[in-house]
């Protein structure tokens, strides 16, 4: 099967995020284009929040590995926050995520998301 059919891993989530905006950990975290900013890269999905120990242990490993990567490679990560406000998503954010791509807190993508890789 070709990686362009339908049933290819990088089509079922291109249609996932096909639409949608996502922020960038960088910056003024502005909205962009899902479809624009994950066009041709593997995406990895995160579910974590900073109120969860093992999270909070693994994120600083994960942004290493992102860093290492990143630059040679089509690899992009979407951060799916369980945090409960935006105070805390933002903070852990600074905290100890990579420049990574996120939902942006409040979007119903979250549980979609959820729903979907429960």
């Amino acid at each position: 099967e070709s990686p362009s059919s339908s049933s290819s891993p990088e089509s079922k989530m291109s249609t996932v995020f096909a639409g949608k905006k996502l922020a960038r950990n960088s910056g003024e975290h502005a909205l962009e284009s899902a479809d624009t900013a994950l066009d041709g890269k593997v995406v990895a999905l995160y579910f974590s929040a900073h109120w969860c120990p093992p999270c909070r242990q693994f994120t600083p490993v994960l942004k290493d590995f992102y860093e290492e990567l990143k630059d040679d490679h089509p690899l992009e990560i979407v951060f799916v926050t369980f945090d409960r406000s935006e105070k805390d998503l933002k903070s852990y954010l600074a905290e100890a995520h990579g420049e990574w791509l996120y939902v942006p807190f409040g979007d119903a993508l979250i549980q979609d998301l959820t729903a979907k890789f429960e």
